[in-house]
């Protein structure tokens, strides 16, 4: 069941929703179990054969958590500790990894996989694997105190966040689950809630979806062996950066105005990353709980930058090489992380040697987004050999690709209005998606009109948006156009990872 689909909005959410504040004025205890029920289902109704999976995860996780809890013997709790991160990573490890470990296997000694060892990968495993890493941890630390199970069930299934994120901390979510604000919705809450979940609903279909199709008609012709031009292929790369930004984020834009009709603050996952200056700053901005999870809980115990200057960087890139490979189990996901940590070490070195940053702002954005641009190849290649084609197509412009540009413009006035459109409109959406993120609020600023969000988050974000009639209209004209555009559903991008 998808965000952006009929049976979400107009029945699973309205139901769900109703029966829970209605359940909350009789018991609090009711309707959380209530919200845990509709979560696993909500899972279930993706896949039933993968339910399981989560249900033995929770039971395990919970299980080892409560030892950790109960225990005093330091050396019995760090061995609990151990034990149950290493079956989590195991787990992961075999539904994510082992059909790239086979492949590479017989790609390396000849022959094709057989059929048999293509496993199906669980949506969301990523993502609830994470959290519970985190948990486990913190009750190592003594910082998760939790003994009810069924609360337990609804911090990690918590549905608005189950199959893409954010990663959440028990800290975060369950002193709301305990709180009488989560039980009790008031109109400004839900008015926050429906503009957030209006805006990511026009992130993903009027946006992402569209650029979307650009991107897609590139990278498939090269999959099938086509060379692309130099326009093509950063009309296509372009396309396919704004499509992963509005996609991801428009998800989590949902995921929080959903939670926030429930009373429940999800911590915000995007801060305008693709304005950032430096590559520091946009992974300070992007999937912000990722970034903040390999912080604390890999880069840290990596050694950090304790160990001197050397040591700093190369725990950088190990960090982001394992946070690529954590995305998927192929070689271009493993060359996009090694990229990433290869800009971070960069950017440390030089803000250690230059401590006045780059000379101009401007420059400092342009260098930012370049970097990104050319390592979202990679993430979106299907093969190595497919992204280093269209590296070759961006790095080399020939004559003719001007001379064909020419000769479109001159014959655009001649073009019916089918062909004109089929023409302009991906340069359009190109122009468009730029003026967005550069001149345009981001979300997390509307998130801000709740300052729960806010406080949870602990990320800056620039003075809230006031949620005006004149804007609350606008983006009420934004939900109908989206949902005008639900018969063509795709799903979400990161449901994949």
């Amino acid at each position: 069941m998808l965000f952006n689909s009929y049976s979400f909005i107009l029945v699973f959410m309205p139901v769900v929703l109703t029966g829970f504040l209605l359940l909350a004025r009789r018991s609090m205890a009711i309707a959380m179990l209530w919200l845990a029920v509709a979560s696993v289902f909500f899972y279930g109704y993706w896949s039933l054969a993968a339910l399981p999976i989560l249900l033995l995860s929770i039971g395990f996780n919970y299980l080892a958590g409560r030892i950790l809890l109960a225990s005093s013997n330091e050396n019995v709790r760090r061995r609990v500790m151990w034990a149950a991160v290493v079956v989590d990573l195991v787990a992961l490890g075999f539904f994510k990894y082992t059909n790239f470990l086979v492949a590479t296997f017989h790609g390396l000694f000849g022959g094709q996989p057989p059929a048999a060892y293509q496993i199906a990968l669980p949506i969301g495993i990523s993502f609830f694997t994470f959290t519970q890493i985190a948990f486990i941890v913190d009750c190592y630390k003594g910082l998760a105190k939790e003994t009810k199970f069924a609360h337990y069930v609804l911090f990690v299934s918590y549905f608005p966040h189950l199959v893409a994120g954010p990663i959440l901390h028990h800290k975060q979510m369950m002193p709301q689950f305990s709180s009488m604000t989560a039980y009790r919705l008031d109109a400004k809450t839900a008015v926050t809630a429906l503009c957030m979940f209006a805006i990511g609903l026009a992130k993903k279909t009027l946006l992402a979806d569209p650029l979307g199709s650009v991107a897609d008609a590139m990278f498939n012709a090269v999959d099938l062996g086509a060379q692309p031009t130099f326009g093509s292929s950063w009309m296509g790369v372009l396309a396919y950066t704004f499509q992963i930004y509005f996609d991801f984020s428009g998800y989590s834009d949902m995921a929080i105005g959903i939670s926030l009709l429930f009373g429940i603050a999800l911590p915000i996952n995007f801060n305008s990353p693709y304005k950032a200056l430096s590559m520091i700053d946009f992974w300070r901005r992007w999937h912000i709980s990722l970034s903040n999870f390999l912080r604390d809980y890999l880069y840290i115990p990596l050694g950090g930058n304790r160990r001197g200057e050397f040591w700093r960087y190369l725990n950088v890139i190990v960090t982001m090489l394992l946070g690529g490979l954590w995305h998927g189990a192929s070689w271009t996901f493993v060359i996009w992380g090694g990229m990433h940590g290869c800009f971070l070490a960069v950017n440390h070195f030089w803000r250690r040697w230059r401590k006045a940053g780059l000379p101009n702002k401007h420059l400092g954005w342009l260098l930012t987004f370049v970097c990104v641009v050319f390592a979202w190849v990679s993430f979106r290649a299907t093969s190595v050999e497919s992204a280093l084609r269209i590296y070759r197509a961006m790095l080399k412009p020939h004559l003719s690709d001007f001379h064909l540009l020419a000769g479109w413009w001159h014959a655009l006035p001649s073009l019916n209005w089918h062909d004109w459109f089929d023409s302009v409109m991906p340069a359009a959406l190109l122009a468009l998606a730029f003026f967005i993120v550069l001149r345009l609020p981001g979300s997390s600023e509307f998130a801000a009109a709740d300052r729960r969000v806010f406080l949870l988050s602990g990320n800056p974000v620039a003075q809230p948006v006031v949620l005006g009639a004149a804007r609350i209209l606008a983006l009420g004209g934004l939900f109908g156009a989206s949902l005008a555009m639900l018969s063509g559903v795709s799903k979400f991008l990161y449901f994949q990872f």
